[in-house]
């Protein structure tokens, strides 16, 4: 969580934090931590859960501050509640008065840490247990008989020590429940998990609730009927925030399955995207084959999926945005996830029934990875396109096509955030191109016009465009026979070995990452996530570019060879009719189409 630093789409000039009468410490904590005055979502839900009292439900895009709008209310609640104690001579025992209910495990570690950062002052009356952390029983066992104020995690984990430590946790003093992406908790399945930790709750009526949520739906009504009394619907000024994100340009580009691999060469080895980037892939597989497909070009990037520990995958998330790495390749299998649980397919609101050949081809993906002896257990709480804090992403490249529109709402999402700029590329495979290469092809590929249709349909709702970006291939011809000979040495084998020596590698350093980086800092280089993996056959000589597969003009002067540019959407759909109509671009030359 940074700062209030974002667009005036967000923050409201008209309020300060002062004027919410919070108590003293918890302002101190919030002007320790940079945050100046309030954003619109949090000067609407604050004043109305703290004075009313009242339940909220809060539709606020990402980067608007909906994690301090519940956040603030939940500490400077407990705080009242200890002074009105003290003040009637009351033994102050330590109870569980509230949980914060999160879909995945690295929202749980977020916004753990948010919590940590506004309880600074008073942490002695404000104590909190994520029990998403993956403690062991006897450890959490001893936490919860201490009685933490705040319990955050995520719904499956919450009722499984409901059901099975119900003696060491009691709520009968619970004061408040937050449910945060909400949207995104009943998509992962946790509808019934929520059907159960409701009977759970103490009846009394003064239980406060947060429903907080990127999108409002009729899926949240049975929520609302089940948690809350009267709630206050709340929704940012969506003209504004269309306003806001407009600086996210969006384009796809129509490309073999190979020729993916070979424009992500071009592309990194040449320096044409500055910045951070987040790629995503379909499957594990296709995350390692890209990485070791990339080390034999002497491309760094490293890995975050759902088989890695959970506190290798917070430290790389962290030391990504610390800019530690510039190249993050993120496998976003949740819904494949699901599928192998109970058989069922996620999928969007236009085709319920189009997803079942994807459902198909990752149960069969999983048999095979059982019948070669790779039985890696998934984190079913791991989520990364939604949730988890990146910053300052400059592009988010969809190296594969999501399987439903939504999804790509959520991964682009990772950029262009808090009135920032950013990018989101997205591949394509026409049908035409599908499985003519099978060593690079992905079996979701197939419905990638079929998904790209519904994206920009979904985005042309939203005021938004999809713009064509077409590469021209013949500039980059001179790398293909580079990349055929780099792409042959990582076979299926290599990266069936390099996702095992990922694994063993990240066990062995997760203990150390508990304890151990903070006192001894010399210890980065081995921690680092970005090492090489190494297929069988390493070639060295490709790590370099020769000259001669440069243009002319690159050759005589390396500054002459630009990046990507991605500015203005208008002046690219102008240039593009121009093109088209004369043969010849006119005004900045695209390199990419042209080096000179």
């Amino acid at each position: 969580m940074s700062a209030n630093t974002g667009s005036n789409a967000y923050i409201d000039d008209s309020v300060t934090f002062e004027s919410f009468q919070l108590d003293p410490r918890l302002l101190q904590s919030i002007k320790y931590n940079g945050y100046d005055r309030p954003t619109l979502i949090q000067s609407s839900a604050i004043p109305l859960a703290l004075e009313q009292r009242r339940d909220v439900i809060a539709k606020a895009a990402t980067g608007s501050g909906k994690t301090l709008a519940y956040l603030i209310p939940v500490i400077q609640t407990i705080l009242n509640y200890k002074q009105s104690e003290q003040n009637n001579s009351q033994t102050q025992e330590p109870k569980t008065l509230g949980i914060i209910l999160v879909p995945t495990r690295e929202l749980a570690q977020q916004v753990q840490s948010v919590l940590s950062k506004l309880v600074l002052y008073c942490s002695k009356d404000v104590h909190s247990l994520n029990l998403s952390s993956q403690l062991s029983e006897s450890v959490l066992t001893s936490l919860l008989l201490d009685r933490p104020e705040v319990l955050i995690s995520t719904p499956s984990k919450l009722l499984n020590v409901l059901e099975t430590k119900s003696s060491a946790l009691s709520l009968e003093d619970l004061k408040f429940l937050v449910i945060d992406e909400v949207d995104l908790v009943l998509t992962f399945g946790y509808q019934e998990d929520l059907n159960q930790i409701s009977s759970y709750l103490p009846l009394k009526k003064n239980l406060q609730t947060f429903l907080m949520s990127a999108t409002l739906n009729e899926d949240i009504q049975d929520l609302k009927m089940r948690f809350c009394r009267s709630p206050a619907i709340l929704k940012l000024n969506e003209e504004e925030i269309n306003k806001d994100q407009s600086k996210l340009l969006q384009y796809y580009v129509k490309v073999s399955e190979f020729d993916k691999f070979l424009l992500c060469y071009v592309i990194f080895k040449l320096g044409l995207l500055k910045g951070k980037t987040l790629i995503f892939v379909n499957n594990i597989d296709r995350g390692y084959r890209l990485k070791l497909v990339l080390e034999q070009f002497g491309i760094k990037s490293c890995i975050l999926n759902s088989e890695l520990p959970a506190n290798s995958r917070q430290h790389i998330v962290e030391e990504f945005n610390k800019n530690v790495y510039q190249l993050l390749i993120a496998t976003d299998d949740t819904e494949y996830i699901k599928e192998e649980e109970d058989g069922q397919n996620l999928s969007d609101d236009e085709g319920a029934g189009e997803n079942t050949a994807d459902a198909n081809s990752s149960a069969s993906t999983s048999k095979k990875e059982k019948n070669k002896g790779i039985n890696l257990k998934k984190d079913k709480d791991y989520g990364v396109s939604r949730g988890v804090d990146f910053q300052n992403v400059a592009c988010v490249l969809n190296f594969d096509l999501p399987t439903t529109a939504k999804s790509y709402v959520h991964r682009i999402g990772r950029t262009a955030r808090a009135g920032k700029s950013g990018v989101a590329i997205s591949f394509v495979v026409p049908l035409k191109e599908f499985a003519k290469h099978k060593p690079s092809m992905c079996p979701t590929a197939k419905r990638d016009e079929k998904i790209l249709s519904r994206i920009i349909k979904q985005q042309s709702k939203l005021g938004f465009e999809i713009l064509p970006y077409s590469f021209d291939i013949k500039q980059v011809e001179g790398f293909r026979y580079r990349m055929e000979d780099g792409f042959r040495a990582v076979t299926q084998v290599a990266v069936r070995e390099a996702r095992v020596k990922e694994l063993k590698q990240e066990l062995l350093t997760s203990s150390k990452l508990k304890r151990h980086f903070e006192e001894n800092p010399q210890d980065l280089q081995s921690l680092r996530h970005d090492k090489e993996l190494h297929p069988a056959r390493v070639q060295q000589h490709l790590k370099r570019v020769p000259d001669y597969l440069l243009p002319e003009a690159a050759r005589q002067d390396k500054k002459k060879i630009g990046f990507v540019p991605f500015h203005s959407a208008k002046n690219l759909k102008r240039k593009n009719k121009v093109y088209k109509k004369n043969n010849k671009r006119s005004g900045k030359l695209d390199p990419l189409k042209n080096f000179k």
